[in-house]
């Protein structure tokens, strides 16, 4: 992935970058992205809890109810609003210079999520694969379908979101400093890796959830040096989200949204370990199908 590669168009998204490309920059607005969306947070929060008071506030720790999870993807926007105001303030770049231009971004996030689509209508179709305990049943069916419309935004507001900070602002800084792909590429996977180890909650798996982020970070990079534009890499971290946070959840956190249960923990090393290998496989599968989407 790191040799040889068509990486032209991701000279689209780094030219604006590459003004002021000094590392100090990079790392002052990523100090300055967690403290607007801190900041916003502190403020939204108490707001809602003020206006909406309920049991759903006793979720945000976890995740474990609608509303809580409602609220906690949703925030995700502050780290977008975040990236916005720092690309300004320190790279005098526009927030479109980051993302990419609109057209080809809507057009390969179509595209891609078409793609994915159809692999995931095959993929059901299959036999049933036998993880040896069955999912358990968690929203009503009638209250998910009712919540599904506005369970797929903030999913998309989390995605884009992390896709934003990591393949965005993050890669085109360091892009826009080094050659190399392979700074660019495994740099903000790495990050990406670091933000997903969970060892409290995963135990023993956290470090292959762990390495799982990070493959999954760098087929992300690579898909948006290839496209020009995040929209590809949005398109599969949404796909693979609604499937983990609003199908099948773990039932150790964040699972408000989701119609079912896995049957397992997310510490259940020896239970949990065939779902892992079936999420490394998917996550192969989803890289060659959205590769696949926008080849030209």
């Amino acid at each position: 992935m790191l040799g040889r590669q068509n990486y032209t168009a991701h000279e689209a998204l780094v030219r604006s970058a590459r003004r002021k490309p000094q590392l100090w920059r990079l790392g002052v607005g990523l100090v300055l992205i967690y403290l607007i969306s801190f900041a916003l947070s502190s403020i939204v929060l108490p707001l809602l809890a003020a206006l909406f008071p309920g049991v759903w506030l006793q979720g945000l720790r976890d995740g474990s109810t609608p509303g809580a999870m409602l609220v906690l993807l949703g925030g995700f926007l502050f780290i977008t609003v975040g990236v916005a105001l720092c690309a300004r303030l320190l790279q005098d770049r526009s927030f479109l210079s980051v993302v990419g231009h609109p057209r080809p971004l809507v057009r390969q996030f179509i595209r891609v999520s078409l793609y994915l689509l159809a692999l995931g209508i095959a993929l059901s179709l299959l036999p049933p694969y036998d993880m040896g305990e069955p999912l358990q049943p968690n929203l009503e069916p009638g209250l998910w379908l009712s919540l599904l419309p506005v369970s797929l935004l903030v999913v998309l507001i989390q995605t884009s979101a992390e896709e934003i900070v990591f393949r965005g602002y993050i890669q085109q800084g360091l892009a826009a400093r080094f050659k190399s792909p392979a700074v660019w590429i495994l740099g903000p996977s790495a990050l990406f890796a670091l933000g997903h180890y969970l060892p409290a909650e995963a135990g023993e798996n956290a470090l292959l959830i762990t390495l799982w982020a990070g493959v999954f970070g760098c087929m992300m990079a690579d898909l948006t040096a290839r496209a020009g534009t995040l929209g590809p890499a949005i398109a599969v971290h949404f796909f693979n989200n609604v499937t983990a946070l609003l199908v099948f959840a773990s039932p150790t956190s964040l699972y408000g949204l989701s119609l079912y249960l896995m049957p397992y923990e997310m510490s259940d090393g020896a239970a949990l370990r065939p779902w892992l290998a079936v999420d490394f496989a998917m996550m192969l599968v989803t890289w060659l199908t959205a590769r696949l989407a926008i080849r030209r």
